[in-house]
């Protein structure tokens, strides 16, 4: 047997955009999980504290599921900052827990070595499983390991529609009324709204976005999607099944000279690049930015932080759209139907066949609803034969779901989609027309691949070099530290070619064409 190595995180950086789901739509319950009456049984199972609340052992939800399994679970509970080496530990030396939340990549590679139980071997007395994998072949391909084996059941994040999104565009609303400000609409009109929110608010920079820069809502992330079309350094094409590598793409050079413009005429934050969290959110409400591009449901907690945080009182945020240059596809993906984690079950559980029908009544519409859901009339009503959450959890009820039920919690929840979509619904007018705003907008979210272990290998030498290379040369060409200019560019690509930017995507279109068996 070959060593197990330690699991790898990767940062998906841009790939896809990687953090999926099934518009509510659950496998169907089978007739051969578990019931009360047989013998009790207890699995164990990692998890970590949330922020919202810690484990309890007395959520109702698992209550009920044991009345309805008699299956009880002992929970073990680490901390948010040791949950990744704790697991990691676990599969290097095979002693994980009886249910674990590994990543697909992890499951895949460590499976095959008797880490985690083969579930390919029991979907015959597992039918909400069966139906799962047929529902959701891309969970399937990340789920299957070198020797054909399934060895995990992924994370639902988003609508099968390829319709939820997260992010937006997000101005000062208050000032747009203040100064007769229409909504930018494309590159021109952004140049020019900027403009004058700077020669309207002098002391302000009225462009600020959060780091990383090469984050989901970086700067470098949302100007080359811009310029080029494609998120992140690489990406799929919104308009074609291959991915691309964007500062090769013609308009990536655009982009920089876009940016560098609004870092001269102070458009744009000078300590764009170094801003923490917390000093990007003090910027945005004292006053001193007035434009981002930021999460879509953080819009009502911002309001409720600028008030506290002594804002006037016609202080208010609303979108503006999306926006792209002329002849590049003016887009955002939508969340990734399939995450990057899912449930796992040791090779070593002693009652293999009572473990998996667990798992199998977890995927059921039964075990969907207590875990993304909780209990209707205590956590959500039925609304015209649509599940909504208690409307006295606020706009942030996932706080009251996680701490007070377990409800939507990480490393428990299977189905985050149909969580998300339960909360839309019950979203305020303003919130629901931010979303009908973007609709347009959105696009499917590219489907996960499956690498090799020597792509693996070769992604992990090659991508963080390049990626530090390339944010280093950006920041000098916005800066001014370097000019802007044919030759300048050229040898900014030259070197990434050095580093490996040929071959990195060379590999990401072979990976994901073999694990679509696309010719």
């Amino acid at each position: 047997m070959r060593k197990r190595t330690m699991a790898v995180t990767l940062t998906t950086l841009m790939l896809g955009g990687l953090i999926a789901g099934c518009s509510g739509q659950t496998a169907p319950t089978g007739s051969t999980n578990n019931g009360a009456s047989q013998k009790p049984v207890t699995f164990s199972w990692l998890v970590y504290d949330r922020p919202e609340g810690k484990v309890k052992t007395d959520w109702e939800i698992f209550k009920e599921i044991e009345a309805k399994t008699g299956v009880k679970i002992d929970w073990q509970v680490v901390s948010q900052e040791g949950l990744l080496e704790k697991r990691q530990i676990m599969i290097a030396t095979n002693s994980v827990t009886d249910f674990i939340q590994p990543t697909n990549q992890e499951a895949r590679e460590n499976g095959p070595e008797k880490v985690f139980l083969n579930l390919k071997d029991y979907l015959d007395i597992a039918p909400n499983l069966k139906k799962f994998y047929e529902t959701y072949p891309e969970a399937k391909a990340v789920a299957t390991g070198a020797d054909g084996g399934i060895y995990d059941v992924p994370v639902l994040e988003g609508d099968a529609a390829g319709k939820g999104f997260n992010y937006i565009w997000l101005a000062r609303k208050d000032l747009m009324d203040k100064y007769n400000l229409k909504a930018p609409t494309n590159v021109d009109e952004f140049y020019q709204f900027l403009k004058t929110l700077k020669e309207k608010e002098p002391d302000s920079f009225p462009l600020s976005v959060n780091t990383p820069v090469t984050g989901d809502v970086g700067l470098y992330t949302v100007f080359g999607k811009i310029f080029t079309g494609i998120t992140g350094f690489y990406n799929q094409s919104p308009t074609e099944e291959k991915y691309e590598f964007a500062p090769a793409k013609s308009g990536y050079k655009d982009a920089i000279a876009f940016m560098n413009k609004l870092y001269s005429e102070k458009l744009l934050d000078p300590e764009y690049y170094l801003l923490t969290g917390a000093q990007w959110e003090e910027r945005f409400l004292k006053g001193k930015s007035s434009v981002t591009y930021w999460w879509k449901a953080e819009v009502n907690p911002l309001l409720d932080k600028a008030k506290k945080a002594g804002a006037p009182g016609e202080f208010n945020l609303d979108a503006i759209p999306e926006f792209a240059a002329s002849g590049v596809k003016n887009y955002q993906f939508s969340r990734p139907v399939v995450g990057t984690s899912g449930r796992a079950i040791s090779a070593k559980v002693k009652d293999k066949e009572r473990a998996v029908k667990f798992l199998d009544y977890l995927v059921s519409e039964e075990g969907t609803k207590y875990l993304s859901l909780g209990i209707e009339g205590k956590s959500y009503t039925m609304v015209d034969g649509k599940p909504v959450y208690n409307k006295d959890f606020g706009a942030v009820p996932y706080v009251p779901l996680r701490r007070d039920f377990g409800v939507w919690y990480d490393n428990i929840s299977l189905n985050n989609a149909l969580a998300r979509e339960t909360w839309e619904r019950g979203l305020d007018d303003k919130s629901k027309a931010i979303n009908k705003s973007y609709e347009s907008f959105i696009i499917p979210a590219p489907k996960a691949i499956v690498k090799t272990t020597e792509e693996l290998e070769l992604e992990k030498s090659k991508l963080t070099p390049l990626t530090k290379f390339l944010e280093q040369r950006i920041t000098e060409f916005v800066t001014g530290k370097t000019p802007i200019n044919d030759a300048t560019y050229q040898q900014f690509l030259d070197q990434a070619k050095k580093l490996g930017s040929d071959e990195l995507l060379n590999m990401y279109n072979t990976a994901y064409k073999r694990t679509y068996n696309i010719k």
